[in-house]
């Protein structure tokens, strides 16, 4: 099938919209939103409110542009919020498997090939690191690289510190069973190193949608974690919701959050900006009923 559609001025945006139902209480400030706003972008915040099975897409809910961008403005909250969270959990996960493994097995452990399980996996991940470690322009990486030639590479808390969140994921993963594996997982409150893989490749998933301005509060979550059955702090006691959703992850993440940050604000600010937007459906994010009192958000 030949794509046709020819691209849309501004005005001709507007007007398609209005056809199909939404409504303007301004339409200049509505065009400069338009021009700083992609339309495409904000499909995606329109699409719960039309019937997407017609070929014209009519709104189906009486809804105004100006409650779309409120909507739009929420995600954006939302992402900034989960993003933040994300960066305190991510420092911390490096922090931990850097101690753990340095101590026990030296400062060039990761590229040590008998502490993992797949070696195919090993070399494809080994090689994905160096690129990284050659890409970065962190002090630290330059001063090693213009002082030392033995080893090639620096120590992991130099080369760790540099590789991103999923690369770390897949490395931790592809370690076989150990101690120091099961002493990392325990950190973060999980019995089972499982758990704590599972999470991570979670938590890299939502960061990158977070990195890159997807849109985030009705997303289907494609990397989920897996919940804990024997957790070592309060978790929820509630699990019979769709854990595909975004409340799952964000669980996930406030109990990370209670053992390596105690004092954090991260409930309280989402449950107050859940509560700023009246447009969004707890229920398209996976919340189920009374969640609040849940001991893991109170």
């Amino acid at each position: 099938m030949q794509f046709a559609k020819p691209p849309l001025s501004i005005a001709d945006q507007i007007n398609t919209l209005k056809q199909r139902g939404l409504s303007f209480k301004d339409e200049t400030k509505a065009a400069h939103y338009l021009s700083n706003i992609s339309y495409y972008r904000l499909r995606a915040y329109t699409y719960p409110f039309q019937d997407n099975t017609k070929i014209n897409h009519p709104f189906t809910k009486k809804i105004s542009f100006e409650e779309i961008i409120e909507l739009y403005v929420f995600d954006r909250k939302l992402r900034l919020l989960t993003f933040d969270a994300l960066e305190k959990i991510e420092i911390s996960l490096r922090t931990k498997v850097i101690y753990e493994y340095s101590i026990a097995y030296g400062s060039h452990w990761y590229e040590d090939q008998t502490l993992y399980r797949n070696p195919t996996r090993f070399n494809k991940d080994i090689n994905k690191l160096y690129e990284e470690i050659d890409r970065s322009t962190e002090t630290f990486i330059t001063h090693y690289k213009g002082k030392y030639t033995n080893p090639t590479n620096p120590a992991c808390w130099m080369s760790l510190e540099v590789v991103s969140i999923g690369l770390l994921s897949k490395l931790f993963e592809n370690l076989k069973k150990s101690n120091e594996k099961k002493a990392v997982a325990l950190s973060f409150g999980l019995n089972n190193p499982i758990l704590l893989e599972s999470w991570m490749h979670s938590f890299a998933h939502l960061r990158n949608i977070c990195a890159h301005h997807g849109r985030l509060w009705n997303r289907r979550i494609t990397t989920m974690p897996q919940l804990p059955t024997n957790p070592v702090y309060p978790f929820l006691n509630n699990i019979n919701f769709h854990q595909n959703k975004l409340y799952g992850v964000l669980s996930c993440i406030s109990y990370i959050l209670q053992i390596i940050n105690p004092g954090h604000t991260f409930n309280k600010r989402l449950k107050e900006l859940l509560k700023s937007c009246s447009y969004v459906n707890l229920k398209d994010m996976g919340f189920p009923k009374n969640w609040e009192n849940e001991p893991l958000w109170q």
